[in-house]
């Protein structure tokens, strides 16, 4: 029975989001809560561990004072890390990595096999935006992955409480870190759930204008999300700028009606961004175009049984990019690509099928790394009359 429940939780750890619930959520769960047991209903806020404290660096997985995974850089490219010396910030918001527990967010404890997955995380996530921007990460007390599979208005309680850690941590951030210098807003999975909140109940107004690109990434967003706000729009280029970039990665051989068999959700009116075009929508891109996917550092935790203890996780080097692996096309609200069964990126941790939702950063690790500094290239360009010294940057 574990087996079988492993390879159907497979595709849902390590970035879940409401659409990679593997489908036949109610099912699952089921298996679940007769085999392991699940946390217990209704969801009691006052049980969750004490909110986290902005001020104390031990609150973020990546600040740009301290070294950290996230400051590392594939083998064999020129390019180097500007942790703390750039003119633009990247506030990250990690997905899922409590995958398992006894309750419905996380302890916050940095002694558990979820803080190192958040680590995990933050070498194969938030080392892509290195390279153009210094990198804050906020840790937060996160769903767990079984949030996904409660009904809705469960779901919306959890995740609710836990948004309101992410919008308290970029608010610290732009109060007391940011110093007015314009910023990335990134994501995935649960953390591009929440950073299209962020993005609804922060940015859209004034501070939109400081706002370089959202990228939203795995993060299954409607394109009615995007059209309901006055001052954020959908990236259609490489360069454009306060705009929402998303796209949810799927094998060639998954067709739509596949997709919505599997996540029970209908992708067609979502927003699709072409990585190797950066157009919404983009047709098919064939793989010339394709500037270089990785393969993840470190054996990430996904057991979702026992106790949430570190294991001793060891990270090596991220090996040089592998580039011209994929073509890309957006179709019906979702990104399909070239198949990876066989291959060395189709045998990455949480890979299951056609479901490629644990490639979106890494399949085009170097596609994001290149377009993320060409954006912020165009945006310092753009408002170099409002340059006020070295690291700051106002837009009036």
């Amino acid at each position: 029975m574990l087996v079988i429940l492993y390879i159907l939780v497979a595709a849902v750890v390590l970035g879940v989001g409401g659409m990679f619930a593997i489908g036949k959520g109610d099912i699952l769960l089921t298996l679940w809560a007769i085999t392991m047991g699940v946390p217990d209903l209704p969801f009691d806020e006052s049980t969750a561990v004490e909110a986290p404290d902005y001020s104390e660096p031990g609150s973020w997985a990546a600040l740009p004072s301290l070294k950290g995974l996230e400051d590392m850089i594939p083998e064999g490219i020129s390019d180097r890390d500007i942790q703390g010396k750039s003119p633009v910030d990247v506030f990250f918001v990690h997905p899922t990595s409590f995958l398992r527990g006894d309750t419905w967010t996380h302890s916050m404890n940095l002694e558990s096999a979820t803080e190192e997955n958040t680590q995990w995380l933050m070498a194969n996530q938030a080392s892509v935006y290195n390279g153009c921007c210094n990198v804050f990460a906020p840790r937060y007390r996160q769903a767990y992955v079984l949030t996904y599979m409660q009904e809705e208005e469960i779901q919306e309680h959890i995740l609710g409480f836990v948004y309101e850690d992410v919008r308290r941590a970029f608010r610290y951030f732009l109060e007391h870190m940011n110093e007015g210098r314009p910023f990335v807003l990134a994501g995935h999975s649960q953390g591009s759930h929440h950073g299209l909140r962020l993005l609804e109940d922060e940015v859209d107004g004034e501070l939109a204008k400081r706002m370089v690109a959202a990228y939203m990434i795995g993060g299954f967003i409607s394109r009615e999300a995007v059209d309901r706000m006055s001052n954020i729009t959908l990236c259609d280029s490489p360069t454009d700028l306060h705009c929402v970039i998303n796209w949810d990665t799927w094998s060639e051989t998954i067709s739509t009606e596949d997709i919505i068999d599997m996540t029970g959700r209908d992708p067609t009116a979502n927003v699709c961004t072409n990585p190797l075009s950066w157009r919404f929508d983009g047709q098919l891109v064939d793989r010339t175009h394709h500037k270089g996917a990785i393969l993840s550092v470190g054996e990430p935790q996904l057991q979702m049984w026992g106790d949430d203890v570190a294991t001793g996780m060891v990270f090596g080097r991220i090996g040089p990019p592998i580039p011209r692996l994929v073509y890309a096309r957006c179709e019906a609200g979702s990104l399909h690509v070239t198949d990876q069964s066989g291959t060395e990126l189709g045998r990455q941790p949480a890979v299951t099928g056609g479901n490629y939702h644990g490639l979106d950063y890494s399949m085009f690790y170097m596609d994001i790394r290149e377009n993320v500094k060409l954006r912020t290239s165009t945006y310092l360009t753009t408002y170099a009359a409002n340059v006020r010294g070295p690291n700051t940057l106002v837009v009036e």
